[in-house]
């Protein structure tokens, strides 16, 4: 996944959530190839074996995280924050000086840069370090710079330095696409911040802003929550399976994959029980929202959302849905059918299908179909071989390779973090990623790609490399075996590489559209990409093999693991159109004609099909309504983009090269740097319809008898 917040209507976007060789995005020759150190190791060594320490290192300078020299200290934060505010205030001077060109969009993406540089950096740390007094310097950082933010966002002078270029059509002409668009996204970003209008109204904004900024915490916090009850009022025999304080058992998730009906059920029940003040919290935002989009001018907060996205607005995306829907419908009901009769046979008692079943039951249709035990396949799938793999493929495909890179003294938050340099074979160093692959406490468990400092262009004619961070939750290894990974955690790998080659794989002129810094759901097209590449046979054998004997998983076995993803996989789509619409209609038309949850007892019943519960809220819990409102159905469309890259360019060969610097140079290379359905059209020769899109999604969940042949070879 991405992570990733915005700052305001300066548009300082971070992407954790989340181009072309030289010559590419308009740069010409001016970039030199970086020359390639002799310092690197092998990938797939570096993450079989524990780090050895920094022994040279230890009365060494301490270097700083990731590099940066203020930052050997938590104290470093306020030097860091201090300079970038000074060198902003020296930049707005400068640009509102300048008549208005193409210097005034450099200077905007120059001051950008500056501030995102910290509070990019800042906003990971704060999350991830493992020292205190780091994560609440970095949390003051933060909190600085976005006053500075707020500042800039209500700079009327500022403003009309932009509007004065854009308004001059003869200026605007002259301007190469990308500066263009880059002109209109700052734009764009600050009129949705309310600039553009009369001071009452604009401070009105200004208010709504900070409004919206404190419900989205306060709900986001509320979604994790637990729920207690008395454990009186449940049977005794399940009240191990939950954490039990004093009088009250404790409920703190779903437990979706518990095999005793009673758990899952007490736990859906328990733990979706509504929440007044999350109820609220939650009418509270979706008005506000609405109010901010109707001020700035949008009919409905979709509307304001869905601006610059390949889908464009909210009724190209209810048509997706609603097309999808209807296409998923008989193949929905057989997936029910097909878990319902599991259930009969493991529990003739209570044969009827609710909401808290799928999850598990749909798990032990695909084990006893397929034999699909996580612990026959981790043997083959040891982190160091996984890196190895995907290193084979990036080679194969676009001629880069990944080298571990030892860290200097200070320069990690873990002794566990690798560095890897990203090198291509005529280009030289690309940028760099940072590898937080292992769990530790208090480390937030999703796994998710950070942007610390995004590439551009620089006056003096020099590359500012990108630097990204991959977070995941992996096992430690162990003194008998490296770290192995199940099939899911290889397939997330994959996912998160997807994300950073985006960011490394390019050289936008600006900062402000690197890498993952585009729409939602074009963003997500590269990461899910690679799982395409990840379940492909002729991809798997080149790097799975058996830690111990070195013996390659046999292809039957990677057959049977792609095959049993689509066992059920109907009624998981169908799912996720019903969390889709949900969204879409909960930031549609205000007022809401009834309560939220009246609309998701409508909504589940008409997009999904198992009953509503009552007394249950769902939406209480959804966070992603709070990073993706309004653009939750991203990932169906950027799966039906991804799938239709798939099977256009890289089905019949993975390792197509030429399909590979095609990827690069339409899709990768622009980052937000053109619009989206331009780079899809670019990539697969023709202009996809709705109807290609959903198409495309459904024929995925067909059986493949040609790739995934189930024979003995």
């Amino acid at each position: 996944m991405l992570y990733a917040w915005r700052l305001g209507g300066l548009g300082l976007r971070a992407a954790a959530l989340w181009p072309g060789r030289a010559g590419l995005g308009g740069l010409g020759a001016g970039i030199r190839a970086r020359e390639v150190s002799t310092s690197w190791s092998s990938v797939g060594a570096a993450f079989n074996v524990k780090p050895q320490g920094r022994r040279l290192d230890l009365f060494g300078e301490r270097r700083g995280l990731f590099g940066v020299p203020e930052l050997s200290a938590p104290e470093g934060f306020q030097i860091a924050q201090e300079n970038a505010l000074r060198k902003a205030d020296l930049l707005v001077e400068r640009v509102c000086s300048l008549p208005p060109g193409p210097q005034t969009v450099l200077i905007f993406d120059e001051l950008s840069d500056s501030l995102c540089r910290v509070a990019d950096l800042a906003d990971f740390v704060k999350i991830a370090h493992p020292e205190r007094a780091f994560r609440e310097a970095a949390e003051e950082a933060c909190r600085s710079i976005g006053t500075m933010v707020e500042k800039l966002n209500t700079n009327v002078e500022l403003y009309q330095s932009l509007q004065k270029l854009l308004a001059d059509k003869k200026l605007v002409d002259s301007l190469d696409p990308e500066t263009r668009r880059v002109a209109e996204l700052f734009m764009f970003d600050f009129e949705i911040s309310g600039i553009h209008l009369d001071e009452e109204k604009r401070k009105r904004a200004v208010d709504l802003n900070v409004k919206i900024l404190d419900l989205s915490n306060t709900f986001l916090m509320g979604t994790n929550f637990p729920n207690k009850i008395e454990k009186h009022l449940l049977p005794e025999h399940i009240h191990r399976n939950f954490v039990v304080t004093g009088s009250h058992v404790i409920i703190d998730g779903l437990h979706a994959e518990a095999p005793d009906d009673l758990v899952r059920e007490a736990a859906y029940k328990i733990f979706l029980y509504p929440n007044v003040g999350q109820l609220k919290c939650l009418e509270e935002l979706l008005s506000n929202r609405d109010l901010l989009a109707k001020l700035v001018g949008y009919s409905t907060y979709s509307h304001r959302a869905l601006q610059g996205t390949i889908a464009k607005n909210p009724e190209t995306v209810m048509q997706f849905l609603e097309k999808l829907s209807d296409r998923l419908s008989e193949r929905t009901i057989k997936d029910f059918e097909m878990i319902r009769g599991m259930k009969m046979k493991l529990n003739p008692q209570n044969s009827e299908l609710m909401p808290w079943d799928p999850p598990y039951y749909s798990g032990v249709i695909r084990a006893e179909r397929y034999n699909i035990e996580p612990s026959l396949y981790c043997p083959f799938f040891s982190l160091g071989a996984c890196m190895e793999g995907l290193n084979i493929l990036f080679t194969k495909l676009l001629g880069i390779t990944l080298y571990a890179e030892q860290p200097a003294k200070g320069e990690v938050w873990c002794e566990d973090v690798r560095k890897l340099a990203v090198v291509h074979e005529s280009e030289g160093l690309l940028g760099y990623i940072y590898c937080d692959f292992f769990q530790r406490a208090d480390k937030p468990h999703q796994d998710c790609h950070f942007t610390i400092r995004g590439g551009r262009l620089k006056e003096d004619g020099e590359y500012q490399l990108p630097v990204v961070v991959l977070m995941l939750n992996l096992p430690h290894s162990s003194r008998n075996s490296p770290t192995l990974l199940t099939p899911g955690m290889m397939e997330n790998l994959f996912h998160e590489m997807g994300h950073a080659m985006h960011s490394m794989l390019g050289r936008t002129r600006y900062q402000h559209v690197t890498g993952t810094r585009c729409p939602t759901d074009f963003a997500e097209v590269p990461s899910i990409l690679m799982e395409y590449f990840a379940n492909d046979y002729r991809v798997v054998t080149q790097f799975a093999r058996h830690y111990q004997t070195g013996q390659s998983l046999p292809k039957n076995m990677v057959s049977r693991l792609c095959e049993s993803k689509k066992v059920c996989a109907a009624a998981d789509m169908q799912l996720q159109v019903f969390y889709a619409t949900l969204d879409q209609i909960y930031h549609g038309k205000h007022p809401l004609r009834t309560s939220t949850t009246d609309i998701l007892r409508e909504t589940q019943e008409k997009f999904y099909g198992l009953p509503y519960v009552p007394n249950t809220a769902w939406q209480l819990r959804f966070s992603h309504l709070v990073g993706y409102g309004a653009k939750y159905y991203s990932y169906l469309m950027s799966r039906a983009v991804a799938s239709m890259v798939w099977k256009e360019c890289f089905q019949q060969d993975p390792f197509n090269r030429a399909a590979g610097e095609r990827y690069r140079r339409e899709m990768l290379a622009h980052g937000g740097g053109r619009e989206p359905m331009l780079m899809v059209q670019g990539m697969l020769q023709k202009c996809p319809s709705v109807d290609d899109f959903v198409s495309a999604l459904v024929s995925d969940l067909d059986p493949d008898f040609e790739t995934f042949l189930m024979d003995s070879e």
